[in-house]
């Protein structure tokens, strides 16, 4: 990795980033915000549905790591007009974009588990 004193600040969403790497840890790092897009490969969930995937969030950080990823462009929120109210969160093009290397890290985990890391 270059020298980040030597690197110029490129911008993303009105941030500005020294390095590639902490502009994607941004996006995506941290324990929910990869597992939230894992549980979303195959199409949009339902909020609850979402939720129950994710053992162990609670409903703040569930909510905190939902729009954090909706507002980098990641997840889209549709909210349904309807009683009771029905959100669904789905990958959006970006979210789709970042996919094949969850997909990777979810089989090096496999791997590692298996002592083939």
């Amino acid at each position: 990795m270059e020298n980040q004193e030597e690197t110029k600040p490129f911008k993303f969403q009105n941030k500005a980033y020294y390095c590639s790497l902490e502009l994607a840890m941004d996006l995506i790092g941290g324990k929910w915000k990869t597992m939230m897009i894992y549980h979303l490969r195959e199409g949009a969930l339902r909020s609850s549905d979402l939720q129950r995937h994710l053992r162990g969030i609670s409903n703040k950080m569930f909510t905190q790591t939902a729009r954090e990823l909706e507002l980098s462009g990641l997840v889209s929120r549709t909210v349904y007009p309807v009683v009771p109210p029905k959100v669904e969160y789905a990958l959006t093009p970006l979210g789709l974009s970042v996919l094949p290397l969850v997909l990777d890290l979810a089989a090096w985990g496999i791997r590692v588990s298996e002592g083939k890391g």
